[in-house]
């Protein structure tokens, strides 16, 4: 049986960053691994869902399963919002501000702030939709709460973080499963334990505990 796991990355990325994170997920599963690289300055979250749509229907896998980072998160979440024909698989997203971004909120009240977020981010300063999880398909959330990043600089952060999402931001009502990792934002693509808890995760939709 054929496997593709497919990354979607973060605002200001390419995916090249989190190759370490493909890579060791990847070979857990002994599946190939794809990512999906769009411009998060320019497009909008529907516009960046409706291409990973179009990338995903063209995939030739029986298992197909998603990972997304950050706002690349948010781009998952959109294109589920009617849920597509796709094989069967899991998603797993790290790091994603579902709940609105307190970060986003206050780099956007900066002069150039809402440059600097693009079109997408923007739009993540209020919460996601869904904002319950309703397709057919387990959804796994993976937060850090390491708080050193750039968030802090631009937000009053209150409660655990990971230095650019707090840990309540990234909660989806109906997911499947939920984990907190000792991990900074840009951490988590390279944490050992955010891979194996990515990969145990999309293989038998549960965290290791």
């Amino acid at each position: 049986m054929s496997g593709i796991v497919v990354f979607v990355h973060g605002l200001w990325l390419s995916g090249l960053e989190a190759i370490v994170l493909r890579r060791r997920v990847a070979a857990a599963l002994g599946f190939a691994e794809r990512n999906f690289g769009y411009p998060s300055m320019s497009a909008t979250l529907g516009d960046s869902a409706a291409a990973l749509g179009v990338y995903l229907r063209a995939m030739d896998a029986d298992t197909l399963h998603l990972i997304g980072h950050s706002m690349g998160g948010l781009v998952i979440l959109k294109l589920f919002e009617d849920p597509p024909a796709l094989p069967a698989g899991r998603i797993v997203l790290l790091g994603t501000p579902i709940q609105g971004s307190s970060a986003a909120v206050g780099l956007a009240r900066l002069p150039g702030g809402k440059r600097l977020l693009g079109r997408a981010m923007a739009q993540a300063m209020t919460p996601a939709k869904p904002c319950r999880w309703q397709a057919p398909r387990d959804i796994g959330i993976i937060a850090g709460d390491s708080p050193y990043g750039l968030g802090r600089l631009v937000a009053r952060l209150d409660g655990p973080n990971d230095g650019i999402v707090l840990v309540e931001e990234t909660r989806l009502a109906g997911a499947t499963d939920r984990i907190v990792l000792s991990a900074q934002h840009a951490g988590l693509l390279y944490s050992r334990a955010a891979a194996r808890q990515t990969a145990a995760f999309l293989a038998h939709g549960r965290f290791a505990r």
